[in-house]
């Protein structure tokens, strides 16, 4: 059974920071291209980054310059860490696992930045 269990969300003050963790089971990780993707309140959900499982990445153009992605294979976890965050990266943050033809969800974690 495939699980992916987010962590590590909260409330913030804009400029302030936070590092999502996404503990990955089930599924082999290490061949696994995983995902950070976020919800805000009304709107659909959007791709924040990417990473491949030789540790490629993509990011949205609004936040290359401030999030980063990485995985751990050794730990099965896949990190993003948010900097100079803004009121309108608010929303839910849902890690994603992408093994061929399926893709697995973790249930989401939510993220809010005071203004």
């Amino acid at each position: 059974q495939v699980q992916l269990v987010e962590s590590g969300g909260g409330l913030v003050q804009a400029g302030g920071s936070l590092r999502l963790s996404c503990a990955a089971s089930g599924i082999s990780f290490s061949i696994t291209a995983m995902a950070w993707y976020r919800q805000a309140p009304g709107k659909q959900r959007e791709l924040v980054a990417g990473i491949t499982s030789s540790g490629s990445t993509n990011y949205a153009d609004s936040m290359k310059d401030r999030f980063t992605i990485s995985r751990d294979n050794a730990k099965n976890r896949v990190f993003l860490q948010m900097n100079s965050l803004k009121p309108e990266d608010t929303g839910v943050y849902y890690c994603k696992a992408q093994v061929p033809r399926i893709a697995y969800w973790g249930q989401g974690i939510q993220v809010t930045v005071s203004s």
